[in-house]
């Protein structure tokens, strides 16, 4: 593979020791180049660990592009890389006079990159933003920065997200602490506690909130020094406002920095305070130098960093929160050690730099291919729910779709049709989303796509009404018109009562379906009522028991977020609003039995938000026994998590009993529908009662015995995991 690296060549910080770390290791497996705008240190650098680098830098920037392209013409690289704003023109120039395929890394906001100087804000910067929206593929250092280019309007397919790494292998020595802290002005005293920052001192970088933070910290922890490295247009403001502070005798700026490692080997606490980044390397350089660390909320850092656990993390300008985080670390030293031994066994482990060249080696794969694909023939799934509407099942039907999907062709490309398409493009990486009613998008999609996908749930009925068994029937007759092949995926069909619906149902699903699994008997004989015999059929179970539960962690994290016991114990309600269900009383007295009898807390989830909280906390009204609504969950991997944790689930939500039936917990329906009635007796449990026949005694036994024998709900799950299995069959037959 044969690549070309372009960066700007003024590059410092994290955005130098990204590329220059990364080609280090790209060379060893391509043929790599890396071309440099200007020369100095950047390039020399480069050169002295062996990378090849071309260096194009005059006094005419315009020739400078000229030569860069001819260069390219004659090396025919197969994807040009670029880095920064004056690598992005540049890459867009080679774009059009030599057709490469380019890549961007998006290392910050581009639209603060210039906040310091107006002219270059509103030429390099305008510029920049314009070329962006030309790059064929865009990769991202952090979640953060590929939501916010989904923000922004840019192509989710062309989104790849790779987290810097670093070399964890190579530590500094410790200096002599009086000697180097002397460097920077400052007399260092036996049991002083000192922070360091290493950064571009621009208004991103927020050192003023640092400033203002370790002052407010030094009236209780008076042993604070604060080291300052880099250099930038704002030091002689922050030099004045240290003055001001207070802070002459315990706030030292060393200019720039050359050797970043020793610099944090040198301290006790690595502190970050920036409006926005991306993936801060000062961060992971810290944690290498075993290092402590507080962190604004930026970048990737939640990944990175369990606040309160292994580091702390605050909202960026909160400098009270900061200076109490400052002020804990540097009052505990017992605690700094635990917390940077957590950190360095996270990072090294996940952000090495051979997994970064490794990760970016099959990006790069995956692009050559993907161009491949783009010039032949149709391409990608197009997959229509009733997702978007905030209820759990579905979206957990949509997650595990995806999941499948991408176990068959991890490269096809996935479009959803969706109520909110940008809160899901969000929700789920590399998925194109289009408003579900916005008919000239998806027909467009349609035709470009191999498999249209009716994705699960009870979408074929007319309970709710007939407008949606209308819209969802036309949109299988149209893909199907337009040359898709048609699966529908793991549903739930009926009850359809009006005369007409039945036989246009009928008659739409069996001209037009190439495979339709189902999820219950009851859904099978529908079909068969309705005449339904051309597709392939295939009885199999709901596609969420193959979603695979989040860490007990993260329950553990949840629980103790919403001030709950993680190692409590728990029975979980999930009730819905429904005709004819006014009176919560009877979930309200179960709560109170399971506590008096069992101890178990009651857990209120809506599935369904904002529909189900008002059910949710009618039922609460009046319950004297310890409880808790948890609103607000909307990971549905989180959720199952959860409920595995449960002594016992109760619910009118189907989807609740999925979920329950997947983590292998007791679980007692609560029937509105047939299709509660279906699953219930699919899975083999008869715990199962229809809302206008539930009583006290009933629901109290139900929990007698999900509490006392276990044992009898065992084995459930694993059947319905094993027919759930032909759903990824007929896809991969499709594809």
């Amino acid at each position: 593979m044969k690549l070309m690296h372009i960066a700007g060549g003024g590059d410092k910080g994290g955005a130098k020791t990204h590329i220059l770390a990364l080609c280090s290791r790209l060379r060893q497996t391509s043929d790599l180049t890396l071309v440099s705008l200007r020369s100095g240190e950047f390039p020399d650098d480069a050169a002295a660990m062996g990378i090849r680098t071309k260096t194009f830098f005059s006094k005419n920037v315009l020739m400078d592009y000229v030569r860069l392209i001819r260069f390219a013409k004659k090396e025919r690289p197969d994807i040009v890389h670029c880095h920064g704003a004056k690598a992005n023109l540049a890459g867009v120039l080679i774009k059009l006079f030599t057709g490469a395929t380019i890549v961007t890394t998006v290392h910050s906001d581009y639209k603060l990159d210039y906040l310091h100087s107006f002219l270059k804000r509103n030429t390099f910067g305008r510029l920049n933003a314009a070329a962006l929206r030309f790059f064929d593929y865009y990769t991202t250092v952090s979640d953060n920065f590929r939501c916010m280019l989904l923000d922004r309007g840019f192509d989710p397919l062309r989104m790849m997200t790779i987290y810097n790494g670093l070399d964890f292998s190579q530590k500094a020595e410790k200096p002599d602490r009086r000697e180097y802290l002397a460097r920077a002005g400052l007399e260092y005293r036996e049991g002083d506690v000192v922070l360091g920052i290493p950064a571009r001192l621009n208004p991103v970088k927020d050192i003023p909130t640092l400033l203002r933070a370790f002052a407010l910290a030094r009236q209780t922890v008076p042993n604070l020094k604060l080291i300052i490295g880099g250099d930038g247009e704002d030091m002689d403001k922050l030099i004045a406002l240290s003055k001001e502070l207070g802070l002459t005798d315990s706030v030292g700026f060393m200019g720039w920095l050359r050797d970043v490692p020793t610099f944090f080997a040198a301290c006790d606490i690595d502190v970050l305070c920036s409006i926005s980044e991306s993936f801060p390397y000062s961060v992971l350089e810290g944690i290498r130098e075993g290092c402590a660390v507080i962190t604004s909320d930026v970048g990737g850092m939640r990944d990175l960093i369990d606040s309160g656990e292994s580091g702390y993390i605050f909202n960026p300008g909160d400098y009270e929160t900061f200076a109490g985080y400052i002020v804990d670390l540097a009052k505990n030293p017992e605690k700094r050690r635990r917390f940077a031994e957590k950190l360095y066994a996270e990072a090294s482990s996940r952000y090495s730099l051979d997994n970064m060249a490794a990760t970016q080696q099959q990006i790069y794969a995956d692009i050559l291919e993907l161009e491949k694909r783009r010039r032949g023939r149709r391409d990608g799934i197009l997959i229509c729910g009733a997702y978007g509407r905030g209820n759990a099942g579905d979206e957990a039907i949509l997650k595990a779709i995806l999941d499948t999907m991408r176990s068959i062709d991890r490269l096809a490309p996935l479009c959803v049709m969706t109520r909110k398409p940008k809160e899901t493009q969000m929700l789920h990486k590399r998925v194109r989303a289009v408003y579900t009613f916005n008919f000239c998008t998806f027909l467009r999609e349609m035709r470009g796509r191999r498999l249209f996908i009716n994705g699960g749930g009870s979408l074929i009925q007319d309970v709710t009404s007939s407008r949606s068994l209308y819209f969802y029937l036309a949109t299988i007759w149209a893909a199907h018109k337009l040359g898709c092949r048609v699966l529908m995926y793991g549903c739930g069909i009926g009850h359809v009562h009006k005369r007409f619906n039945r036989w246009l149902a009928g008659r739409i699903l069996d001209r037009n379906a190439d495979i339709i699994t189902l999820r219950d008997p009851g859904s099978l004989r529908e079909l068969e009522s309705m005449g339904v015999t051309h597709p392939d059929i295939r009885l199999t179970a709901d596609p969420t028991l193959c979603l695979t539960p989040a860490s007990n962690e993260r329950v553990r994290d949840l629980l103790r977020s919403r001030g709950l016991d993680p190692d409590g114990r728990y029975i979980a309600f999930a009730l819905r609003a429904w005709k004819g269900l006014d009176d919560y009383g009877v979930f309200t007295r179960a709560a109170a039995y399971a506590y008096e009898k069992y101890g178990l807390t009651a857990l209120f989830i809506p599935f369904e938000q904002p529909k189900d909280i008002a059910p949710c906390q009618a039922a609460c009204r009046g319950l004297a026994t310890p409880h808790a609504v948890l609103d607000g969950i909307e990971d549905v991997e989180l959720v199952i998590a959860l409920l595995r944790r449960m002594s016992a689930v109760c619910a009118i939500r189907l989807h609740a009993l999925v979920f329950a039936a997947a983590a292998g917990v007791p679980f007692i329906g609560i029937s509105y529908d047939v299709k509660v009635d279906g699953f219930m007796e699919y899975a083999g449990n008869p715990c199962c009662i229809s809302l206008d026949r539930l009583s006290d005694q009933w629901l109290r036994q139900q929990i007698d015995l999900a509490v006392t024998q276990p044992e009898f709900f065992a084995g459930m799950a694993h059947r319905l995991r094993e027919v759930e299995s032909i759903n990824h069959s007929a896809a991969r037959e499709l594809l």
